[in-house]
């Protein structure tokens, strides 16, 4: 059945290809993406013409998760042009490399507010209307880094990324009830086919970084060429976009609270299992196991 979608951080990446491979599928989906009139028009003409050249329902529309104002009005957009909303992506996100130190606190905040703040924004918008209508399903793109062995020099990226999973763990339990469903969609470190360390950021405090340097000299680079060589050549970062579009296919009740796409293989899933083995059992212990699936009646 065609669903109607909508998500964050759509102007590359795994928000690109989440976006086309689930208008392939015959949904109509809504790739939000900031200033779609500016930096990321030709983004924003990519996905139109993706539409018309294989006949999709594919439609950029202005998102950016770190105003209240826009999430606010992309999910307007939506339900004034198709009456309804099934789908919210949390996608959008931003990473730094550099030692944890050298980033101002306020470097620090910006990053929580894209990853995480931005995700409570967009629940803001969209939730009201999935709530009223009793369903609906809502996906969070996560990180393997909150659960699997991570290197150094990515310290608040992998933070924010935590704090977002933990924010989609809680709001599982609390949207059931309201029949609507969550999936925690975990990718591993894919080194190619995104844009994730190509456009990182990097702290803000160079003179931090220049005593790091003496210590810690080329560690990024090492780390960033490990990292490749621990990737499979066989690994590709569309499989990413392919589990999206399985969870968004399968029925209600029945969809996998979360899944990984970790060619490399960092050991999230291993621990993943562990954490939601335990929060499954504690929640029984309390009587609140119904939270673990949507209501459906």
């Amino acid at each position: 059945m065609s669903k109607t979608i909508l998500i964050s951080g759509a102007s590359s990446g795994f928000g690109a290809l989440t976006a086309r491979a689930l208008a392939d599928a015959g949904h109509t989906v809504y790739a939000g993406m900031r200033d779609v009139a500016g930096r990321n028009a030709t983004a924003a003409a990519d996905a139109a013409q993706y539409s018309k050249d294989n006949t999709v329902d594919l439609r950029a529309v202005e998102l950016d998760v770190s105003s209240d104002e826009s999430a606010q009005q992309a999910v307007r957009t939506v339900l004034a042009e198709r009456g309804k909303l099934d789908v919210l992506i949390h996608n959008a996100g931003h990473m730094v490399t550099g030692p944890a130190e050298a980033f101002t606190p306020e470097q620090v905040a910006n990053l929580y507010d894209t990853n995480v703040v931005g995700t409570q924004r967009l629940n803001r918008a969209a939730l009201p209307h999935l709530r009223e209508q009793q369903d609906g399903l809502v996906v969070w793109v996560g990180s393997s880094s909150s659960r699997g062995g991570t290197p150094p020099y990515l310290a608040p990226y992998f933070a924010a990324k935590a704090g977002m999973d933990a924010m989609a763990t809680s709001y599982a339990l609390e949207l059931s009830r309201f029949g609507i469903e969550t999936t925690i969609v975990v990718p591993g470190s894919f080194t190619h086919g995104t844009n994730h360390f190509a456009h990182s950021g990097t702290p803000a405090d160079t003179d931090v970084v220049a005593a790091y340097e003496t210590r810690y000299a080329g560690l990024m680079d090492q780390v960033s060429q490990k990292l490749r060589e621990l990737e499979p050549e066989w690994a590709d970062v569309a499989e990413v976009a392919q589990a999206i579009v399985t969870v968004v296919g399968t029925e209600k009740g029945h969809r996998p609270f979360r899944v990984h796409i970790d060619p490399s293989d960092d050991g999230a899933a291993v621990v993943n299992a562990v954490a939601d083995r335990v929060r499954s059992e504690f929640l029984r212990r309390v009587g609140l196991d119904d939270l673990l699936h949507p209501t459906t009646a």
